[in-house]
């Protein structure tokens, strides 16, 4: 992101992604306003007739723009298109679906635990796609603290999924085993939110079509950094999904991500910062490298590390089963 803005993005999946924490102006931002209460095929959302993955993914995910951006940094990062993606803590891995949907050439691995998280996407996203395309996806239930896959040309961690890891060590493995994972010159990308909101016990609200987004930063302790953070769902008629996702995080900083990031063994990091948008004063969506920021209330950042092109893959690759026609979150 460009300097000087408070984030303007909600980013957030269900499970593995998680979601996003943005200040007043970042709602503004995003466009929130009083929707309509919206009905879906003809029937008024409610508690217990909603999803709440469908849900989360109406409120918080962006998949387009996030593949969008994908294909922009390794442009820069690697003189050249990105073909082969995998995406940690992929959840319903709605992107691997559209990274994989948008070129012939393009193919996309997913690694999540959760199973059920997993089926739903299946079911969801997957499981009418055409053969063409559903071979060039595999989704794997593994650990991405563990998982060794074909050397790929990027990593996706997004929406602070990482953040589960809570020690330095921790968090320096799982980087280290992303960069077994990638081709030689290949990305890491990673997202981060902050400011000084971040450290807030503090419910936001966003109207959407139909329901309310809640993001509830419910804990968070100085001392070790830890965050406890839920989300709800609320709806016309009074009735709400309390709690339909929670996320046990540290809340890390930009710079101990990107030293994480350098002892793992990447050989450069890169912030891109959001701009501003001059008639409001809020983000405008597009993220540039930086290396100065605004100190304000809420901020979302993408972080780019990148892989030596001398720097082989060590360790074998496990062979990857295909799940693109099981059933999926």
């Amino acid at each position: 992101m460009p300097p000087g803005h408070c984030a303007g993005r909600y980013l957030s999946r269900p499970m593995a992604k998680k979601p996003t924490k943005s200040s007043t102006r970042a709602s503004k931002a995003s466009g929130a306003r009083k929707a309509p209460r919206g009905r879906r095929t003809g029937v008024w959302r409610t508690a217990s007739n909603s999803d709440r993955h469908e849900l989360y993914e109406l409120a918080v995910q962006e998949v387009v723009s996030e593949c969008d951006f994908i294909d922009r940094v390794s442009r820069r990062h690697r003189g050249k298109t990105t073909s082969s993606i995998r995406e940690d803590f992929c959840g319903t891995a709605k992107a691997c679906t559209e990274w994989a949907r948008r070129r012939p050439t393009n193919r996309a691995i997913g690694v999540d635990l959760d199973r059920s998280v997993i089926t739903w996407g299946e079911h969801r996203h997957r499981a009418n796609l055409p053969e063409s395309i559903a071979r060039r996806i595999t989704i794997l239930e593994a650990n991405v603290l563990e998982v060794e896959t074909p050397g790929v040309e990027a990593i996706l961690a997004m929406n602070f999924s990482y953040f589960i890891f809570k020690d330095r060590a921790t968090l320096v493995s799982y980087f280290r085993n992303c960069l077994k994972s990638l081709a030689p010159d290949g990305i890491l990308v990673c997202d981060a939110y902050g400011g000084s909101e971040a450290h807030s016990e503090v419910e936001e609200e966003r109207s959407l079509d139909g329901f309310t987004y809640v993001w509830d930063q419910n804990q968070y302790n100085p001392i070790t950094g830890d965050v406890v953070n839920h989300i709800h769902f609320r709806f016309p008629d009074g009735s709400e999904l309390k709690r339909a996702f929670t996320y046990r995080w540290r809340l890390w900083s930009l710079p101990e991500i990107q030293d994480a990031m350098r002892e793992a063994g990447f050989t450069k990091t890169t912030v891109y910062w959001e701009g501003t948008d001059e008639k409001s004063g809020t983000g405008n969506g597009i993220f540039r490298p930086s290396t100065r920021g605004e100190a304000c209330a809420g901020w979302i950042a993408y972080i780019v590390a990148e892989k030596s092109r001398s720097r082989g893959r060590s360790g074998g690759a496990k062979r990857v089963r295909n799940t693109a026609k099981a059933p999926k979150k």
